[in-house]
C-alpha cells in the first residue's frame, strides 16, 4: 500500500514535453522531491483509513477522516496551494505544467482527500477571470493559499448534465448591511466537499436563475454564496443560509464529502453575481476546464498507483511454474508469467502515454496563457485528456485487480480501491461522452478540423525521426495517423447526430494517436539525452505501438458507423 512518486519519469515529461520557462526549469526538481515527500509520508498513509472510514455528517456538521484535516493544515503551511496560482493574488505564478504532477502525487497518494484542493484550483482560475474587484480582493487571496476552499455548485436532481433545466432562483435585494446582492434558493446535488472541516469558510460558485431569466442555459447566472458571510474585518462571521443535508454513499472516494446542499431554508442565502447577468455558464466554463484537465490526470495517478501495487505484488507472489522456464528448484514469483508480464506491460505503457498526454495539455494551456492566439490547441486538448486519460485510469486500476487475482477483490490488498475511486472520473465534469461530443460538435465543428489537422502535420513531420531502433514505432504511428485523419474528414461532414454517434470511439481514436506520438517522443528525448530510462521509455514505447496503437485503424467502422447507431429503433432496446 506504498507509494514512491515516479519522480524519474515525471521529469523527463516535463523536459521533454513540458515547455517551462527558465525560472520554473530551475526550480522544477526541488518542488517535484519535496511534493513527492508530502505525499509519500503525508497523504499515502490517510487512503486507507479514508476509505474505510470516510467523511460523516454529525448534527449538521461534516467531519473528514482522521489525520485528513491536519495533513491539509500542512499542505495549507508548505505553500502548496498557490503553486501555479497569479502572483498577484498571493500565488506563486508558476506554469500549470509544473503544478500538474504534484495533483497528481496527490491524488495516487489520497485521491478522496486531493479533492479539496483540486476544486480550489478551478475556483481560483474563475475568480481570477471573472470576479470583480471587490470579489478578488475579499476572496481570492483566501482561496489562493488554501485558507479558505471553493466549491463548484451545479447539478441539481431533476436537470444532471443538463445544465439548462436547473431551477435554483436568485432574486435581487439590497439592504444597508450587505448592499446590492442576491438570495439564493434552491437544491444542489454532486457537490464535492460541499462541507467539510478542514478550513472555517467555503466559498460556493453557484449557478442559478434571475426572475427573469430567459429559459436554458442562455439564462443561467453565476453567484458566490459564502458559507459564513464576512464580518466588517472580513472574517468569516454569521452562518449563511446554507444547509447540507446529507453525504452521497458512494462506490468510492469516500473519505471525500460529496453534499446536497440547501440553499434559501430560512429566506435566501445571501451571494453576490460573478460577471454579466444569464451568462454565467461562461465563467463557469473557466472553473470547469480547469477540472477537466485535473480529472484527466487523477486518472493517472490512480493508474500509477494501481501499477505500483501490481508490480509490488507480482514481485512476490508465488503461484505456479511459468511457462518456459525450467524447474531448478524454488518457484519463481507470478512476474515471471507471460500473461503477468504482458498485463504489467500494458499498465506501465498506458499509464506513461496517459501522464505525456495531460502534461502536454497543461503545457498548451500555459501557452495560451501567454499567446491567446493558441488557445485553439488547449481546447482541443481538454476533452481528450479528461476522457482518455480518466478511461485508463479505469481499465489500468481494473487490470491492477486482475494481476492480484482472487486477492484483488478482496478489499485488504488495496487493489480494489483504486478500482472503485477511479470508477467516478469518467462521470463527473461532464461525463466522458460528453467530452467526446465537446470534441466533436465544438471544437471540430468551429474550425471544420483545422487546429485538429494542425496537430496531425506536427506527427506527420515527426515520423521520419523514427529510424534505427525506433524504426518499429513508425508504422504503427503511420496508420494510426492516417485513420484519424480519415475520421476527421468524415465527422467534419457528416450529420450532427451521426458524428455524435461516432464521437466516444472517435475520442479514443484521438487519444490513442497522441499516446503513441507522445510516448515515440520521450523514447527519443531520453535516448538523446542517454537517460537512465532510456532503455524502459523504448521498451514501454514498442509494447504500445505493438498493443495498443496498432488497434487505432478498428475504431474506424464505428466512427464511421453512426447511421447503425441512430437508424436503430429505441423500442427494441
Amino acid at each position: 500500500m506504498t507509494y514512491a512518486a515516479p519522480l524519474a519519469d515525471m521529469c523527463l515529461v516535463l523536459d521533454t514535453l513540458g515547455d517551462l520557462p527558465p525560472e520554473a526549469a530551475e526550480v522544477k526538481d526541488a518542488v517535484l522531491e519535496e511534493a513527492a515527500k508530502f505525499a509519500e509520508n503525508e497523504l499515502a498513509p490517510l487512503n486507507r483509513v479514508g476509505d474505510q472510514v470516510g467523511s460523516v455528517l454529525e448534527n449538521g456538521v461534516v467531519r473528514t477522516p482522521p489525520g485528513f484535516r491536519e495533513a491539509y493544515r500542512t499542505y495549507v503551511e508548505g505553500g502548496w496551494n498557490g503553486l501555479a496560482s497569479p502572483a498577484e493574488a498571493g500565488g506563486q505564478g508558476l506554469p500549470q505544467a509544473l503544478a500538474v504532477p504534484l495533483t497528481e502525487m496527490w491524488n495516487s497518494a489520497c485521491m478522496g482527500w486531493a479533492l479539496c484542493p483540486l476544486l480550489n484550483h478551478g475556483a481560483v482560475e474563475m475568480l481570477s477571470a471573472h470576479g470583480s474587484p471587490e470579489h478578488k480582493s475579499r476572496y481570492l487571496g483566501k482561496l489562493v493559499s488554501g485558507e479558505w476552499t471553493g466549491t463548484m455548485n451545479l447539478t441539481e436532481a431533476q436537470a444532471g448534465s443538463d445544465l439548462g433545466a436547473l431551477r435554483t432562483r436568485a432574486v435581487p435585494a439590497s439592504d444597508a448591511r450587505w448592499g446590492e446582492h442576491y438570495r439564493i434558493t434552491g437544491q444542489k446535488i454532486f457537490i464535492t466537499y460541499g462541507d467539510h472541516d478542514f478550513t472555517d469558510n467555503t466559498i460556493h460558485m453557484v449557478l442559478a436563475r434571475l426572475p427573469d431569466a430567459p429559459p436554458g442555459s442562455r439564462g443561467i447566472s453565476l453567484f458566490l454564496v459564502p458559507k459564513f458571510l464576512l464580518d466588517e474585518n472580513g472574517r468569516p462571521g454569521e452562518r449563511n443560509d446554507i444547509r447540507t443535508l446529507r453525504l452521497e454513499e458512494k462506490l468510492g472516494i469516500h473519505a471525500s464529502p460529496t453534499c446536497v446542499l440547501s440553499f434559501g431554508e430560512d429566506g435566501g442565502a445571501i451571494g453576490w453575481r460573478i460577471g454579466e447577468p444569464n451568462r454565467g455558464l461562461e465563467a463557469m466554463f473557466t472553473m470547469m476546464n480547469s477540472e477537466r484537465l485535473l480529472v484527466g490526470v487523477q486518472g493517472v495517478a490512480i493508474a500509477e498507483r494501481a501499477y505500483q501495487a501490481a508490480l509490488a505484488y507480482a514481485r512476490t507472489r508465488v503461484q505456479g511454474q511459468p511457462i518456459g522456464m525450467p524447474r531448478n528448484g524454488a518457484t519463481p514469483p507470478i512476474i515471471h508469467h507471460p500473461d503477468v508480464r504482458r498485463m504489467l506491460l500494458s499498465m506501465r505503457a498506458q499509464t506513461e502515454a496517459a501522464r505525456a498526454l495531460a502534461y502536454f495539455g497543461a503545457a498548451a494551456i500555459d501557452a495560451a496563457h501567454h499567446d491567446p492566439k493558441r488557445q485553439h490547441r488547449a481546447d482541443l486538448l481538454i476533452p481528450v485528456v479528461k476522457a482518455w486519460c480518466s478511461d485508463k485510469g479505469i481499465e489500468i486500476a481494473s487490470t491492477g485487480v486482475q494481476v492480484h487475482g482472487g486477492m484483488g477483490y478482496i478489499e485488504e490488498t488495496g487493489a480494489a480501491q483504486f478500482y472503485r475511486d477511479a470508477r467516478i472520473a469518467a462521470i463527473y465534469e461532464g461525463t466522458n461522452g460528453i467530452q467526446a461530443g465537446d470534441l466533436v460538435g465544438r471544437k471540430l465543428g468551429r474550425d471544420n478540423g483545422a487546429a485538429a489537422r494542425e496537430l496531425f502535420a506536427e506527427i506527420d513531420a515527426s515520423l521520419d525521426d523514427l529510424s534505427g531502433v525506433f524504426a518499429p514505432l513508425r508504422q504503427p504511428l503511420v496508420d494510426g495517423l492516417a485513420a484519424l485523419e480519415t475520421a476527421t474528414s468524415y465527422l467534419v461532414e457528416a450529420e450532427l447526430a451521426i458524428a455524435a454517434a461516432g464521437s466516444v470511439p472517435y475520442l479514443n481514436l484521438f487519444g490513442t494517436v497522441l499516446g503513441g506520438w507522445l510516448m515515440a517522443r520521450l523514447a527519443l528525448a531520453a535516448q538523446k539525452k542517454g537517460h537512465p530510462l532510456a532503455a524502459a521509455k523504448l521498451a514501454t514505447a514498442r509494447f504500445f505501438a505493438d498493443h495498443v496503437l496498432a488497434t487505432a485503424p478498428s475504431f474506424l467502422p464505428a466512427i464511421t458507423g453512426g447511421a447503425t447507431v441512430i437508424g436503430f429503433d429505441p423500442e427494441l432496446l
